[in-house]
């Protein structure tokens, strides 16, 4: 019995030293700071795709408290560290998130703006050929009409759902009357007033949508994190299949993080069994990953990952290897990040008393308070991971859209 209780005396000590908050190292400096936009105020959120067809990933920022949403195109390596040719390709009041997609299959990049506040609205920004990408004149914006009112909206994510048409529309908002729901696509993409909604799930606050086939039955499904109401967590919608199947409802399985304030979530695969997990910013200030047991999308394992202490409280996570060791490593941003406390910081594993643990290591310093989604990628060409995100609050306008220099490559 001694024995026993031992044992668990020692795994209890294990998983608290696994979880504990640890400080980055005294010499871990700040990652170099360089500047796309920080022209106007209240940058919030950052989605990629490549909008001119030379193969780097452009991005569309809305600016919510500026009320106004831009494009910026990746300028090449090595002028990567300046600002970003940019254009603005509409006024966009209280707009949330931006998201680019080709929605009339023209060959030009469409921008979908969610609204929130009393916009409550979705704009379609019309992309032009080419030559006009930087010209806002060639940009056409116009209201989705079957999006007006409806909601106040957070996230879109361009999908094909039914097998008809161009690309559907995915959305959610948050608020009284929340829904998640897509916009099915007319056959002519630009006759607005001829897309319909259909609900899907009731919401709180969503925070992510994820277009991924969940249960490999070669349809995409909706991942998403909500933050409030009857369904807080991680869960993930089941697609009932194309054309007709649509008509029916779709199953919703839980992830992980019930009843918690579930914060910006990614997929990767942490611990390279072959399954993609789901990793979670959960506030005030958790990382959850949940860990995917089997192909079927339905067995799930909650783990916790160790928060960094002298941050503020947890907003997105995104998963990399930062430290080029070939494993994942996880970056963490969050809010209420005020001086002295750092914004953006990434935790690696390590080993430990013959043990893998989670060491924190510093990327953004004191500046900043409000930082929002992450995406990793390698923005100079050096061949490691660099950290492209946005903050709105700093000195009362935000430090606008920006991305860190990963400086493995230089030690």
């Amino acid at each position: 019995m001694t024995a026993r209780i031992t044992s668990l005396a020692l795994a209890a000590a294990m998983a608290a030293l696994l979880l504990a908050p640890a400080s980055a190292p005294a010499d871990d400096k700040p990652w170099a700071l360089h500047v796309i936009d920080d022209s106007s105020r209240g940058a919030d959120g950052v989605r990629l795709a490549d909008v001119n067809g030379d193969g780097r990933l452009d991005i569309a920022t809305g600016w919510e408290e500026g009320g106004i949403t831009r494009v910026y195109l990746h300028p090449g390596p090595g002028k990567v560290k300046d600002a970003w040719p940019a254009v603005t390709v509409g006024r966009t009041p209280n707009v949330e998130d931006a998201v680019l997609g080709d929605l009339d299959a023209d060959g030009s990049a469409d921008v979908i703006a969610c609204c929130e506040g009393r916009t409550r609205s979705i704009f379609i920004h019309w992309g032009p050929k080419r030559d006009l990408l930087l010209d806002p004149a060639g940009w056409t914006q116009q209201p989705l009409p079957a999006a007006r009112g409806r909601m106040m909206w957070m996230f879109a994510l361009p999908m094909q759902l039914d097998g008809r048409c161009g690309l559907d529309i995915v959305a959610g908002g948050k608020g009284a009357g929340a829904q998640i729901g897509w916009f099915a696509a007319p056959s002519d993409a630009r006759k607005l007033d001829e897309w319909t909604w259909h609900a899907i799930s009731p919401a709180g606050w969503i925070m992510s949508l994820i277009a991924v086939d969940m249960d490999g039955d070669g349809d995409l499904d909706v991942v998403t994190s909500d933050r409030k109401g009857a369904l807080r967590g991680c869960r993930w919608l089941e697609n009932p299949g194309p054309g007709a199947e649509q008509s029916k409802p779709w199953a919703n399985h839980f992830i992980g993080g019930r009843d918690l304030e579930v914060m910006f979530m990614r997929l990767a695969d942490l611990d390279g069994d072959g399954l993609e997990d789901a990793i979670v910013a959960v506030k005030p200030r958790r990382v959850l990953w949940l860990r995917r047991l089997d192909k079927s999308g339905l067995k799930w394992e909650t783990r916790e990952l160790p928060y960094p202490d002298g941050m503020g409280t947890a907003k997105a996570v995104a998963a990399g290897d930062i430290d080029g060791d070939g494993k994942l490593d996880v970056v963490i941003s969050c809010e209420g990040a005020d001086k002295p406390l750092s914004g953006v910081r990434w935790i690696g594993r390590q080993k430990r008393d013959g043990r893998e643990t989670w060491a924190p290591h510093e990327i953004a310093g004191p500046p900043g308070s409000k930082f929002d989604r992450i995406e990793l990628l390698d923005m100079d060409g050096d061949g490691d991971l660099d950290v492209l995100t946005c903050e709105e609050r700093e000195a009362g306008r935000g430090l606008g859209v920006f991305w860190y220099e990963n400086p493995v490559r230089s030690k």
